[in-house]
């Protein structure tokens, strides 16, 4: 059967009027052609569509997708290419309750990379972004995009580490993790903008021991500014912001000018007083901690470290200690703590995302104690 553009413009007129005769809008009538993802951006008129498009995550916010370490099963993001990373360019897919388990991405990462078919309202979802909602049909979940290769896969990335433990597991480890692209200390800005950017402000940052939001254009040395915390404070090995350890964004983050001056090179313990700016922070002479939500992606930073320099590229060999006061040498503490920290807390959506866009766009090295925790016990029993 034709569709109304088929038709002439006279046959095209009296369709029209017959339908409004009926009280059908003519918008909503019919379903023609599937969908491009851009065209239904652009179509968010509460007509009923079928878009066809690339799963390319997990809504979780209006400006943020996660493509990893997926947290539930209610949306997912669409695009025209399974590459695309600009959510601008995504249409996000309300999955109602039949659909779930089929197409949901934390029931079924595997859909991530792959074409499917959606029918539905086009409509503002996660308000005010471009969305599908109140579903009727899902198809598809075959062929992945010809033109992009898939993300690799964690398992493979460790997969020289499978079956070891203890000393051996540490230098396979090494070996994986060393691959990395370096970073400037000035591209640390932009990196860390990225990310730690607020799930729910993409113009704001997260503080890490502070928790507070603030704005991304706020870096600087000034009162209230964010700056660049290194967590392995760069005293202890005495490598300085050169390129390696002191711009290693696995543990480089944006904190408060006060509260970083605070933390100085403190090792890391339990106890000591409240830190100005710092809910749930304390400090002593010789010691740090931060707030609970952050000691166990403290910790894993702070191991990432040990395992990451080992002294055999012309930095030093960093390794954690039972002590505090490590001073200048190559070394931090206390590990007994840092071990309960990473237990006690364990890796949230937020860390492990930022994981994920380390690995995707700046270093291409991921920490391995992110993805497994239960490698902290192995190496340090």
């Amino acid at each position: 059967m034709p569709t109304l553009r088929a038709l002439r413009p006279a046959l095209v007129v009296g369709v029209l009027m017959a339908l409004l005769a009926f009280g059908i809008n003519p918008s909503t009538a019919a379903t023609t052609a599937n969908l491009t993802v851009s065209a239904a951006i652009q179509q968010q008129n509460g007509s009923v569509g079928t878009v066809e498009g690339y799963v390319v995550g997990q809504p979780t916010a209006a400006n943020t997708v996660i493509r990893s370490n997926f947290t539930g099963d209610t949306a997912l993001a669409l695009a025209d290419s399974a590459s695309q990373t600009s959510t601008a360019s995504m249409l996000y897919v309300q999955i109602p309750s039949a659909f779930r388990s089929q197409y949901g991405l934390k029931s079924k990462p595997a859909l991530l990379g792959t074409k499917i078919s959606v029918t539905g309202t086009l409509t503002p979802y996660f308000t005010p972004h471009a969305g599908l909602k109140d579903p009727t049909a899902f198809g598809g979940g075959g062929g992945t995009d010809p033109g992009d290769p898939p993300d690799p896969d964690p398992a493979d990335y460790y997969a020289p580490a499978a079956g070891k433990t203890g000393a051996a597991l540490k230098a396979a480890l090494h070996t994986i993790i060393s691959n990395q692209t370096k970073l400037t200390y000035d591209q640390v800005w932009n990196a860390l903008k990225d990310t730690d950017q607020d799930p729910a402000n993409a113009n704001n940052v997260i503080l890490l021991y502070s928790g507070r939001s603030q704005s991304k254009t706020t870096n600087g040395g000034g009162v209230n500014d964010w700056n660049r915390e290194h967590v392995w404070a760069k005293s202890h090995g005495d490598f300085g912001t050169a390129t390696g350890p002191g711009t290693d964004v696995h543990h480089l983050r944006p904190e408060d000018v006060s509260v970083n001056s605070a933390r100085g090179n403190l090792d890391f313990d339990n106890g000591g007083s409240a830190v100005a700016e710092c809910s749930g922070c304390a400090a002593d002479s010789d010691s740090f901690s931060p707030r609970p939500a952050v000691r166990g992606d403290v910790a894993r930073m702070i191991l990432y470290m040990a395992v990451r320099y080992e002294g055999g590229d012309g930095w030093p060999n960093l390794e954690p200690n039972n002590s505090v006061g490590n001073g200048s040498a190559p070394a931090i503490g206390k590990l007994t703590v840092l071990k309960a920290w990473s237990a006690a807390d364990p890796p949230d959506a937020f860390e492990k995302r930022r994981n994920q866009v380390i690995f995707d766009t700046w270093q291409h090295n991921r920490n391995p104690f992110i993805d497994h925790p239960e490698w902290v016990s192995s190496i340090w029993p």
